[in-house]
């Protein structure tokens, strides 16, 4: 009886230990994130840098956003926020990636960002070509020359390439996606709601804190 007793106490010391954890403790590589490799370079290696790899053709990124968006601006100093879209070697998806690179040229981005996702999700609109987006954009005030010249504009083609090589790079299937300091691709393979998925990402953040703070002592 004694050694049952014992065991009994040990087995409930374990568990109250592991209800103890920090919740980085108990994800799991594979359930909830894998790890990339080799990690990305961050443009913000001071912070630890999320990256939201979406499309505005992508109906499941659309339901994401207002969500992200929201949580984007509850994050603790030492995290900064980095949107890459994903061209995924598919013409509308690369059009798509250039269009917002255009409307960030124009600062414009935060003015019309949730309105391209209502215009093609929810209003249904063609927007599959330069001439149909420039036709919505003058609609939406923005001037038909200065889109033109920003949508050609070489930085902005650059950087939808290079936005679909850093895609690549993180081994990105499909979108949403997002990357916790270039080091875990938040998985979530047991969430069940897009506010899940973002809670997830906190605990992949705090993991990677704890890391980076262990590696400066």
């Amino acid at each position: 009886m004694k050694h049952l007793v014992q065991g009994w106490l040990a087995a409930l010391a374990l568990a109250l230990f592991a209800f103890a954890l920090p919740a980085q403790a108990q994800l799991a590589v594979g359930r909830d994130y894998v790890v990339i490799t080799p990690p990305l370079t961050s443009d913000t290696p001071a912070k630890i840098e999320v990256i939201e790899f979406f499309s505005y053709a992508c109906p499941h990124c659309k339901d994401l956003h207002p969500y992200f968006d929201r949580w984007s601006t509850k994050l603790p100093s030492d995290v900064v926020v980095r949107r890459i879209p994903v061209g995924f070697n598919q013409p509308y998806y690369q059009l798509m990636g250039r269009f917002y690179y255009a409307l960030e040229a124009l600062g414009e981005l935060s003015r019309l960002d949730s309105a391209v996702f209502s215009a093609i999700h929810d209003k249904g609109l063609k927007l599959v070509d330069e001439k149909s987006l420039t036709e919505w954009v003058v609609a939406q005030g923005v001037d038909a020359k200065k889109f033109y010249d920003a949508f050609n504009a070489f930085g902005v083609v650059s950087k939808a390439k290079r936005a679909d090589q850093i895609a690549q790079a993180a081994h990105i299937s499909g979108v949403p996606a997002l990357v916790v300091d270039g080091t875990y691709l938040v998985t979530g393979n047991e969430i069940k709601t897009l506010p899940d998925l973002l809670v997830l990402t906190d605990k992949v953040i705090d993991k990677r804190r704890l890391e980076r703070s262990s590696k400066k002592k």
